[in-house]
């Protein structure tokens, strides 16, 4: 069941949304060639706690830390630790915050100083892919329309899109339904309504599709060694399109 939500339930994840992209633009700022992912984990930690929530990730189902931290070929689920960020690395940051019982999600991928021509290709054909779905997010859309339009964005550029993981519904659980994969037929799956709140998480190989999980168990790491990216947002669906949570406002 896709849940709708209230008025009150929508102004708590709005303020969850504005907590994690806060948290993001604090780190943003920290990323250089040196900086740990471990003091990355700690940035967004503290400044989450600090506005009266609580980290979404840490503790959930054991992962131990308060974000996700991925480098290069790893895809998502990474741990922050004693990891130094090297110029030319790509990292991707996956930060939650509970707030009043409601979460925020958002997963960016940044370059670590000067990057390579085809690492920066990369990360501009996810995040268009992001938009290119978001785009679509209306009243009465079928969801999978949204999917196949992140897909043939990705695909167009040459890239690979990963189909083992997927966005979904947010709300007072951080997984929710609907599962909202990045590949799909046009016109297919549920039609959208006003309440219903997404996190659309497009996932991008700049090789071959195939990804494996590593012996921790949570970090998932391109099979070809190639370089990917994930960019997210939470969006909610509101009568007359869609209004962005995790993104702040100029």
């Amino acid at each position: 069941m896709i849940i709708c939500k209230s008025e009150q339930e929508l102004a708590f994840m709005r303020e969850a949304g504005r907590i994690v992209a806060e948290s993001h633009r604090r780190i943003a700022e920290a990323i250089e060639p040196g900086i740990t992912t471990g003091e990355l984990d700690r940035i967004a930690d503290q400044y989450i706690r600090s506005q009266g929530a609580v980290p979404s990730f840490k503790g959930y189902n054991g992962f131990p830390a308060s974000i996700c931290a991925s480098v290069n070929e790893q895809l998502v689920h990474g741990f922050p630790g004693k990891r130094k960020l090297v110029e030319g690395d790509i990292v991707t940051l996956d930060i939650g915050a509970e707030y009043r019982g409601y979460h925020g999600d958002s997963a960016w991928t940044y370059g670590v100083g000067s990057i390579s021509v085809e690492a920066q290709r990369l990360l501009d054909v996810t995040e268009g892919s992001l938009y290119a779905g978001l785009a679509l997010v209306k009243p009465d859309v079928r969801l999978f329309t949204i999917s196949h339009a992140i897909q043939q964005y990705i695909e167009d550029a040459g890239f690979s899109v990963v189909r083992e993981y997927v966005g979904h519904g947010i709300g007072a659980e951080l997984h929710e339904e609907p599962q909202i994969p990045n590949y799909g037929i046009a016109d297919r799956g549920p039609r959208l309504k006003p309440g219903m709140v997404l996190a659309i998480e497009p996932m991008v190989n700049a090789g071959d599709r195939y990804v494996r999980t590593l012996e921790d168990n949570w970090t998932v790491v391109t099979v070809d060694g190639s370089l990917c990216a994930h960019f997210e947002h939470t969006v909610a669906v509101t009568p007359d399109g869609m209004e962005i949570f995790t993104k702040l406002n100029a």
